[in-house]
């Protein structure tokens, strides 16, 4: 097997990237930072968000697993004193011949595409996307396939996958989207309502054959963060925002249902 980790940076995490070396060369995994088959992010969720970009061109030939260093992850299924048994059930799933493979689960994405002056941008967001001003409120046109559905003024809009629900869209009020639904949702960030600029003033839910763009109304200065990539820009004309075709795998070698993860988060 060939694998990959992705460690958060500090101390705890260093050290059990190391661990996680030394058990791997036992077992005969090869580590590989080209071409894995499994990455490993131990940190938190922000953890993994980094390893996702990094291997964001190899998406569809790559599973990954969490192991969290701190308070529980959305995307990690593992504490950092459960490594043996992580590396046990890997190498437990080298042995077709027993059907101990991994059950792979796949999560959308949403696909950006960011039109400005100077070009046009592809990206793809694991968790949201959001636009803020950076001097002010933002003045922006939404519009839902191609038809104009709101015109938007306020701090900004945050746009979720399935599986970034539980993030900062939550805290703006958003639902908690099941990730196995092929939809994304769009969030307003304290938009202002008047006789001019008129919201829907809640959250809506597009599926996957849907789209949405976000045009800039104003000259602006506006701060674009893609999960935790930011870009700061001043000549957008437009983002179209739609479930990707891609998505995201990860390998679970244990059950751990979504609604559980909610409730160990946000209700124990």
């Amino acid at each position: 097997m060939r694998y990959y980790v992705q460690d958060r940076g500090d101390s705890l995490s260093m050290d059990l990237a190391e661990q996680f070396h030394r058990l791997a060369e036992e077992q005969g995994f090869i580590l590989d930072a080209k071409s894995p088959e499994i990455v490993v992010s131990i940190g938190g969720d922000g953890t993994m968000l980094q390893a996702f970009h990094t291997f964001i061109d190899q998406i569809p030939d790559i599973a990954f697993v969490g192991v969290h260093t701190g308070h529980l992850g959305f995307y990690a299924d593992w504490k950092a004193d459960e490594l043996h048994e992580l590396i046990k059930l890997m190498s437990n799933g080298l042995d077709t011949s027993q059907q101990l493979q991994p059950r792979i689960v796949e999560y959308p994405l949403v696909d950006l595409e960011i039109h400005r002056k100077s070009g046009v941008t592809s990206m793809v967001a694991l968790n949201e996307f959001t636009l803020k001003g950076v001097d002010g409120t933002v003045v922006a046109q939404v519009d839902i396939n191609d038809i104009t559905f709101e015109m938007f003024r306020g701090d900004g809009i945050c746009v979720s996958t399935p599986s970034g629900s539980t993030a900062y869209n939550k805290a703006l009020g958003g639902a908690m989207i099941h990730p196995t639904i092929e939809a994304m949702q769009i969030a307003e960030i304290a938009s202002i309502n008047n006789r001019v600029y008129r919201t829907l003033g809640s959250p809506i839910v597009l599926p996957k054959h849907h789209h949405c763009d976000i045009f800039s109304r104003k000259s602006q200065r506006l701060l674009l963060t893609i999960d935790h990539v930011n870009m700061t820009i001043d000549d957008l004309i437009s983002v179209r925002c739609q479930v990707s075709r891609q998505k995201v795998s990860f390998a679970r070698y244990r059950p751990y249902p979504f609604w559980d993860r909610v409730r160990t988060a946000f209700l124990d």
